[in-house]
């Protein structure tokens, strides 16, 4: 060990590098884990899934008390937006967080390197100016906004924004285009909806939501319709230009045709992200990357190079923040000599708008194409919950092997459809049948009957349809 400074040295404290580093510390590993951030947590904590959630929660409140939803419940108000006080409560959730993994470091005896790292060698890395050298390093540097071309973002005019300026706009927008038709400019559409704007969404694709089944894409395109957003499928944004205090974006059909002009008063550009490589001096460890700007990895996360691994948003596969934070454990546990394992073809993943949207597994289309499949299907329409808390959209699908009923993937539209995917996650990695998920006895009355609902519908056997 005297020739190493640690045993393991995390690049990147997201949800996949701070993990791994907590977890190989607690399995006796000398470990560090490096980072240029004023506080720990990545993008996840500091500028992404954590903040973005408070301001959807948040805005939910004053929806429902600006639109007529505590009425009908018989709760009269009058609601005025308080923005400063919105952005506040932001703040203080990703403070409160950010900070409990910097006491988890401490606990755990976790080494922060406070600087960006890069390769100076297989088996070294320069941190601030200073070189460290560990037995295995773990590169868990995340993924950025994809940029544009020809629509440049600048965050401190707040006029043309990427999702990091879309949670720190000081006033709502009159209107709001937002460029991509996926997770998150969906979630944060629907926030400055919610709280005023007009919203719409401009999307390069004939649907929004892409890789989701086509049900739920179909359906949470008619719902976002009805609560007001606006959309221009089918459409490519060719330029955008800020004149004074507006943006005009020049729009052309995907497919060819004659341009348009589109003013907004703040544009989000949401077209997806990419893997942050840049930087890293990879060739300086004998690393290169894909066409995709990913590093490819072995089951087990091993890089090419013997001492080289990576997770997270920078091997392929889903970016998901709860994705990178199993790779880590199980990178961790893999280089401690254990056998950690991640399976791929079970990573639940979540819209957190209203209502919630969530899958897991195969698309009923992925299913068709392996071999024949049953079907079940249960609106929440018909759920006494949902129901009950006026909460008619959405539905639950189950999609099952037809010779085996072996579970292939699970789709829903519900308020509460992301903690609901848990159960159709757990059940599937115990490779559960529909009629396992169908006897099972659900509480009642719970969103969660529509799971049981949908399992049953699976052999035409559903009791409220």
């Amino acid at each position: 060990m005297s020739d190493f400074d640690y045993d393991v040295l995390v690049i990147g404290a997201g949800p996949g590098g701070y993990v791994a580093a907590i977890r190989a510390a607690q399995l006796g590993l000398k470990t560090a884990c490096a980072d240029g951030r004023e506080t720990l947590g990545g993008t996840c904590l500091n500028v992404g899934c954590i903040p973005s959630k408070a301001m959807l929660h948040a805005s939910e409140f004053y929806d429902a008390a600006a639109n007529g939803a505590m009425a009908k419940m018989g709760i009269d108000v009058t609601p005025r937006l308080n923005l400063p006080a919105m952005h506040a409560q932001r703040v203080d959730a990703v403070k409160g967080l950010t900070a409990g993994i910097e006491f988890l470091f401490k606990k755990n005896k976790v080494d922060w390197l406070k600087g960006y790292a890069a390769f100076t060698g297989k088996d070294s890395v320069e941190v601030a100016g200073k070189t460290y050298r560990a037995k295995n390093i773990i590169i868990a540097t995340g993924s950025s906004v994809t940029p544009l071309p020809g629509v440049e973002v600048d965050n401190d005019k707040q006029i043309i924004v990427d999702s990091t300026g879309a949670l720190e706009l000081a006033k709502v927008p009159g209107h709001m285009v937002v460029i991509g038709g996926g997770v998150i400019g969906l979630e944060l559409g629907s926030v400055w909806r919610r709280l005023g704007a007009k919203v719409t969404c401009v999307e390069f694709l004939d649907q929004i939501l892409p890789g989701m089944d086509a049900d739920v894409r179909k359906d949470a395109n008619r719902i976002f319709k009805k609560q007001g957003i606006e959309f221009k499928l089918k459409t490519k944004v060719t330029g955008a230009a800020v004149k004074g205090k507006k943006a005009v974006l020049t729009l052309e059909p995907a497919a060819g045709g004659e341009a348009e002009t589109l003013e907004a008063d703040v544009v989000l550009v949401s077209i997806g992200r990419r893997p942050n490589t840049d930087g890293l001096a990879l060739d300086k460890a004998g690393l290169t990357t894909n066409q995709r700007g990913q590093i490819e990895t072995g089951h087990d996360f091993r890089t090419a190079v013997d001492g080289i691994w990576a997770i997270g948003d920078v091997i392929p596969g889903p970016m998901l923040a709860h994705k990178a934070e199993d790779e880590g454990i199980a990178c961790a546990e893999n280089i401690a000599g254990q056998t950690g394992i991640v399976n791929h073809d079970v990573i639940p993943s979540v819209v957190y708008t209203w209502p919630e949207i969530a899958g897991v597994g195969l698309t009923e289309e992925q299913a068709k194409e392996k071999g024949e499949v049953k079907v079940g299907k249960f609106p929440m329409a018909g759920n006494s919950r949902a129901k009950t808390n006026h909460e008619p959209d959405g539905f639950v699908k189950i999609i099952a092997d037809a010779k085996t009923d072996r579970v292939l993937g699970v789709w829903c539209i519900a308020s509460v459809a992301g903690t609901m995917i848990a159960q159709a996650a757990q059940a599937m990695e115990f490779g559960a049948t529909s009629e396992d998920i169908a006897y099972t006895c659900h509480a009642h009355p719970t969103h969660s009957e529509a799971v049981k609902e949908a399992a049953m519908g699976v052999t035409g056997k559903p009791i409220h349809i």
